[in-house]
Order: C-alpha cells, then structure tokens, then sequence
C-alpha cells in the first residue's frame, strides 16, 4: 500500500471513494447494502468494543456511543462496486481510521459468504480536499445523482442506499448530518431543486471534476 499524497487534516472536508478490484459488484443485495450501513455507524466511534461481527451477535450487550465521532458524514452514496462519502475528520487521522476498519470488516464478511480471497477494495482510497462551500454543495449533487447516472433508478430519492431522504427529510438518520449543504439552502425543497435541475449541470460539474475520482 503506497503513501497518501492527500494529508487529511482534522476539521476539513474530503471526499472519500474506494472501488472494488476489478470493479466486481460487492453491494449485490440489500444484505450487502444494510450491512455496510450498520458498519458505518459503528465504525464511527474512536474505539469500538469489540469487531463488528461479534457486535451484531451479541448486540444488546453493546452501546453505541456517537458523541465524539471519528468522523462527520456529510453525504454518502453505495454503488454496487463503489462507495463515495463526503466526511469531514473529527479526530486525528479519523477518516483513515473509519475507512480502514469499515472496508477490512465488510471485506471479512464478503470473503467469507463468497468464498473469496485476497483484497476486495483497491488499495489506498483516494481522497481529495473540498476547499469552498461551493465545492461542498455541487459535490453532493454529483454524489446523490450517481445512481441516476448508473440508470439505477429515474430518481435519487428512489435509491435506498444513499443520504439523499435524509436531506429531503424524509428519513432521519443518527450518522448524517446535512447541514453544512443544508444551511446553504433555504428550504430542502430548494435543495431537491438545485440536485434534480439538469439546468447547467455538466458545466457545473467543470468546477468540482479534480473532486470526483473517477
């Protein structure tokens, strides 16, 4: 595993992709999707009891305690061979230490159901430093739309598997918290409007295209 170029610095925003080798689909199935999910709220904390596998056997005998978090999540999206989130790092080296746990555990779990060996994600996932509130915002369009663009559905708000209900407020969550976008906003309703206008849109994307890692 190389050495990152990006510095992840505590208090800053970046946005986070890791890919599967080969691009082979690991999020197959809702079992996939829910359990990745669970993972990424227990994985917030600085220093989880036990692994997590041990955790969802034995679930009523653990806390989760999220008020000092590794990391903040902005927004998320799981594709079926990738994952993108916008995370803004709590506690030093945080995101390395939320994405580490959470790709090895889901790894654990895949290799295991599928018979599979050696690495599932690519090496180091790559990072990039959002450095404008505009960065911010346009962002988490291209985040929430990204099942759009896969012809996964016809609209964000049907795709189960990223934040974008939360920002509509249709669904609560206890690990997202949308208000660095949202507060740019005057209403989510202006939100849902600026993410589904196509209006200007890939001249738009021109301004976060060293964001988007693809």
């Amino acid at each position: 595993m190389g050495l990152r170029k990006t510095i992840l610095a505590t208090g800053e925003y970046y946005h986070i992709l890791n890919r599967s080798i080969q691009g082979i689909p690991i999020f197959k199935g809702k079992r996939e999707n829910i359990l990745f999910l669970e993972a990424m709220e227990y994985y917030l904390q600085p220093s989880p009891p036990t692994r997590f596998s041990i955790y969802r056997v034995g679930i009523e005998k653990y806390q989760i305690n999220l008020k000092k978090p590794l990391v903040s999540i902005i927004n998320f999206c799981l594709m079926p061979n990738h994952f993108h989130f916008t995370l803004r790092q709590e506690k030093e080296s945080g995101i390395r230490k939320f994405i580490q746990r959470l790709t090895n555990s889901f790894a654990h779990y895949f290799n295991i159901k599928y018979k599979n060996r050696g690495p599932l994600f690519e090496g180091n996932f790559k990072a990039v430093r959002i450095e404008t509130d505009e960065q911010l915002i346009h962002l988490s369009r291209y985040i929430h739309l990204n099942p759009v663009s896969a012809y996964l559905v016809e609209n964000p708000e049907d795709y189960p598997y990223s934040s974008y209900r939360v920002y509509l407020k249709r669904e609560d969550s206890k690990i997202v918290d949308p208000s660095p976008i949202l507060e740019q906003f005057s209403s989510s309703e202006k939100y849902q409007s600026f993410v589904q206008s196509q209006r200007d849109y890939q001249r738009e994307l021109e301004k976060i295209k060293h964001l988007i890692l693809e």
